[in-house]
């Protein structure tokens, strides 16, 4: 918006109810979507390698994640994504400029903040501070529905969905002792 990006496009995986969530993200402000539309359950590595497939098609300087996965709160697809592309990658970000052919970031850790340069392109893991999502208005809502929303499938992708982790154990830890 600030003449520094060209188009966002926003990318979910999923069954086709990811749908609604795209439409929300393009009245929002995004241009274009693609749902890799799956009905399988996926984990972060072949979420990686989906995103890296939209990624090589598309061409991006920056890809922005959220931090975690809601349903397994895993914090691993950005990192994976990052070494997949071979690009440099910022987690946890809460603030972002984009100055030339770098993303200066600043992300929290546990000292305090940390300010880092990543030569683009780049993967960043967006920390909820990173932005507040915009209030999205009736006009905009109907302008969604015209915008592109493209659907293609992991095979398309020539993405193989299968797990490759087994749980195998959940347990509560040991309690303490004294």
């Amino acid at each position: 918006e600030a003449g520094k990006v060209s188009e966002v496009v926003v990318v979910s995986i999923g069954n086709s109810k990811c749908q609604e969530t795209l439409r929300q993200a393009l009245a929002m402000g995004a241009d274009r979507a693609v749902l890799i539309e799956t009905e399988q359950e996926v984990q972060p590595l072949a979420v990686a390698k989906c995103l890296a497939a939209i990624v090589n098609r598309e061409q991006p300087r920056l890809a922005i994640l959220g931090k975690q996965a809601i349903d397994d709160d895993a914090n691993q697809t950005g990192q994976m994504l990052a070494a997949l592309l071979g690009w440099s990658q910022g987690t946890f970000v809460s603030k972002l400029d984009l100055v030339g052919d770098c993303a200066e970031i600043t992300r929290e850790i546990d000292g305090g903040l940390q300010l880092l340069s990543l030569n683009l392109p780049a993967v960043i893991t967006a920390d909820l501070r990173l932005n507040e999502p915009r209030y999205i208005k009736l006009p905009n809502i109907m302008k969604a529905k015209k915008k592109p929303l493209e659907t293609v499938t992991a095979a398309e992708l020539a993405v193989d969905l299968a797990p490759r982790l087994l749980l195998l154990k959940v347990a509560e830890p040991a309690p303490r002792k004294g």
